[in-house]
């Protein structure tokens, strides 16, 4: 054997000796390895160990420091970028932790570590779908199972159907492959399904509870479904992992402002700010806080503090848009026109600006350009979502055909004899928080919020359908009986109690959305009000046709869909008066405008409420809101807003014909008749 060679073998021994010693002994690894680089000055392996020794023994500044050394000898090494990284990470050094790690991954692009790495780094500044896109390529790269890894490279190159497909293929042989399970709950997510990405992830925590990236997409699907108190319980097993972990309690900030307690949430975002203000995704965060609990100077601070630190960020523009009482400055517009001329600005804050740009202008009464942004904006959202208007009206029908005046009287007797409950229901920008914020003024009655309680009951009802042609639940509430109605009515109290701060004897749910089950929610609470909160059919779809919704309301992106929308709303909500006559109020939008004391009295009247002044003075209520109308209705009633689409009526043409008669006839409703 040559010299050369002898001393080769001798390195590698050497090498692999300190290698083992550092899991057991880095005291001992640090001395092996400065040994080696006594010998041979600099030798890039030996450096790598030696610093690794150095931060297990507690010595993270100088690790960091001979890393740095090392990427200055070997530009080109992914490897001391990863290592650096993950101790610039556990020394609370977000920012430049995660420079380090992009640039291992573009380095070595197929290194699963740096991957999950990178995941973790940008769960901590909020960038969720940042880091589920680095989880997958984790994926893509970590597992050996030829199935796994084309479902990761389909998750990677956002081809879902293909991931679906794959992925159920392959749970129905290894139905307990906790990679699987979480990768078909990013599916799930990704196609809009929230419960099942629920479901999916609560299954992985209970097969692996210390699989952390599960656990905290968990927690983050729990947030928006509104269960901020389970969203509390999983915050709180991360936290004991990591105390300091930015997305572990930024996830506890959002529970704690769904659970309508702003005051500890911003408190918890003053901490996370003092000492990570560098973070634009947690300023965006703490500006939602804010707003919900009407701090708007201090909101559009927050969101103007994110923009500064993102300037591509179309969302934080958008959240600034989204305040409705906020004015864009002729600054603010170039900036956001000249973020528009990027070539690699993401879909997704694309429409975001237009939408914001849109808003600006429509202040600036530049109506023509700005109704260019608003389609612009609707166009490019409507190519990422999917809906279908054939199979909304196929829901209408089904429900118009089951849901009888027999059906009602054969289950009179059914549900709980509970009258908390005021839903307020309808379509979205028709005037609902204002009626929430008038009868949260009340002294009897509380506000909460868009509740998913009775949506959380349909999907449980629907997954016991079987079969491929089940579109609804609906034909569950024939089989339904009448022990079942009263279980169903009081989960609904039991899961809604956690919003009920002030234990008044009523309280008000305002999911729009709420208008397709109120065949359900007859059947479970028969002695709940329900107000139907209706608008001018031209005011309310242009309005949704301007709002971007953070997620659902998929109609709302083509002025086409939303006509159709609104006429099976219309259709839907007549049905019911006619099979169960007067149950209903209904509360025209421009009439309580127009006439606000007169019908006050009516809907307190329905409600079996006293008059109270209050009601009148509702713009003082400094209740949390959670809507986009949260700064609206914090003013008093102004009668500007009820005409305000006619700026845009020459571009409404569409709209006006697919909404036929139930515009012509409005506030009357026609007669509808399926052919």
């Amino acid at each position: 054997m040559s010299a050369a060679r002898e001393e080769m073998s001798g390195l590698e021994t050497a090498l692999s000796h300190a290698n083992k010693l550092l899991a057991v002994n880095p005291s001992l690894a640090a001395q092996q390895a400065d040994e080696i680089l006594k010998v041979i000055p600099n030798q890039p392996n030996a450096l790598i160990l030696f610093a690794l020794a150095q931060d297990r023994l507690g010595n993270a500044d100088s690790a960091i420091e001979l890393l740095r050394q090392l990427i200055q000898i070997q530009a080109n090494w992914a490897l001391p970028y990863l290592e650096l990284g993950l101790i610039l990470r556990r020394s609370g050094n977000v920012s430049d932790a995660l420079i380090a790690v992009q640039s291992a991954v573009s380095l070595k692009p197929d290194l699963p570590k740096a991957w999950l790495a990178l995941a973790n780094l940008y769960a901590e500044i909020g960038d969720n779908h940042a880091s589920d896109n680095a989880y997958s390529r984790h994926l893509q790269y970590s597992v050996t199972d030829s199935q796994l890894i084309s479902a990761a490279s389909a998750l990677v190159e956002n081809r879902i159907p293909d991931a679906e497909y794959i992925l159920k293929n392959y749970l129905k042989q290894y139905p307990t492959d906790v990679a699987a399970i979480r990768m078909l709950a990013e599916v799930a997510a990704r196609l809009g399904r929230d419960i099942d990405c629920e479901n999916l992830l609560a299954r992985c925590i209970e097969l692996a509870p210390s699989f952390h990236h599960a656990r905290q997409n968990y927690a983050l699907i729990l947030n928006r479904l509104n269960k901020g108190e389970d969203a509390m319980a999983q915050a709180a097993i991360l936290l004991q992992i990591e105390p300091d972990n930015l997305s572990y309690l930024n996830i506890k900030a959002v529970a704690l402002n769904k659970l309508g307690d702003c005051t500890e949430a911003i408190k918890l975002y003053e901490a996370i700010l003092k000492k990570h203000s560098q973070y634009s995704k947690i300023w965006h965060s703490f500006g939602h806080t804010l707003k919900t609990a009407g701090f708007q100077e201090r909101a559009v601070q927050s969101y103007r503090n994110s923009i500064q630190l993102e300037p591509t960020s179309g969302e934080a523009y958008w959240s600034l848009a989204n305040l409705k009482t906020f004015r864009f400055t002729e600054h603010d517009v170039a900036e956001m026109k000249l973020q528009l001329l990027r070539q690699d600005l993401t879909n997704e804050d694309r429409f975001h600006f237009d939408f914001a740009i849109a808003k600006a202008l429509e202040d600036q009464r530049e109506y023509a350009e700005s109704f260019k942004h608003y389609e612009k904006g609707n166009q490019l959202r409507k190519t990422l979502i999917h809906y279908s208007y054939e199979r909304n009206q196929q829901k209408v029908e089904e429900c118009k055909a089951l849901f009888t005046s027999e059906f009602f009287y054969e289950r009179r007797d059914f549900g709980i004899t509970s009258a908390e409950p005021i839903f307020i229901l309808g379509m979205p920008r028709s005037g609902s928080t204002l009626l929430e914020q008038i009868l949260s003024s009340h002294s009897l009655v509380e506000g909460t919020m868009e509740l998913p309680d009775v949506i959380s009951i349909t999907k449980s009802l629907y997954r016991k359908l079987k079969g491929p042609n089940a579109k609804t639940y609906y034909p569950e509430l024939l089989e339904m009986s009448q022990e079942e109605s009263v279980s169903f009515g009081e989960r609904y109290l039991a899961k809604t109690q956690v919003h009920r701060k002030q234990g008044l004897p009523f309280f008000i749910d305002k999911m729009p959305n709420n208008f397709a089950h109120i065949a359900l929610i007859q059947l479970i609470l028969p002695n709940a009000k329900i107000i139907d909160a209706r608008r001018h059919p031209l005011a309310c779809c242009f309005s949704n046709f301007k709002q971007h919704f953070a997620r659902g309301q998929n109609f709302s992106y083509c002025l086409e869909d939303i006509g159709r929308y609104y006429r099976d709303y219309v259709e839907l909500m007549a049905h019911f008066e006619s099979v169960l006559p007067g149950r209903i109020h209904c509360v025209n939008y421009e009439c309580i405008v127009e006439n606000t004391e007169q019908e006050l009295g009516r809907l307190l009247d329905y409600c079996g409420l006293p008059f109270e002044e209050n009601c009148l003075r509702f713009f003082e209520n400094d209740r949390p809101v959670r809507t986009a109308s949260s700064e609206q209705v914090r003013q008093p009633i102004y009668k500007e807003g009820v005409d305000h689409w006619r700026h845009y009526e020459a571009w409404l043409g569409k709209l006006k014909n697919v909404l036929g008669p139930v515009l012509e006839l409005y506030p009357e409703v026609p007669i509808f008749k399926r052919g």
